[in-house]
């Protein structure tokens, strides 16, 4: 079974609310463990709040993109914005330097610990961000969707 969806959202706080809501929803109707669903959404929270606060400025950098990918065990999601894109030093590994109770600059780090595998830059073609980052799916016992 694969499930996928794509937003184009604009640049700003509801925004990151809406993903992050519809993402639960997707995740608990299809069966997915609340623990790896969780994990993910904090992820993508992060995510999409990088794209609000750094996606660009200006009329043409107003939206930013979110796809989610479930696609037998795994999930994918993607989140692509129209901003100045990452430095290559970050995009091989984003740096932790922020303190723990920092309120900046440790979404990118959060992301890393909470997904499998995380791919960090720049929409080809387009410029931009993209950040992309996928986990592997337990599900719930009564799961309706879970992989066979």
């Amino acid at each position: 079974m694969s499930i996928w969806w794509s937003l184009r959202l604009r640049r700003d706080a509801a925004s990151v609310r809406l993903a992050r809501r519809l993402f639960l929803g997707t995740m608990e109707t299809a069966g997915v463990d609340p623990d790896i669903t969780y994990d993910l959404s904090v992820a993508l929270s992060e995510a999409c709040a990088n794209a609000v606060e750094h996606g660009g400025s200006g009329e043409s950098c107003e939206a930013f993109r979110v796809t989610a990918y479930l696609d037998g065990e795994m999930c994918r999601i993607e989140v692509a914005d129209a901003g100045p894109g990452f430095p290559a030093a970050v995009r091989t590994r984003p740096p932790c330097t922020a303190p723990p109770d920092a309120e900046h600059g440790r979404g990118l780090c959060l992301i890393q610990e909470l997904a499998d595998h995380v791919t960090i830059g720049t929409e080809p073609g387009r410029g931009g961000a993209v950040v992309s980052f996928d986990k592997l799916l337990k599900w719930r016992e009564d799961a309706p969707l879970a992989a066979v």
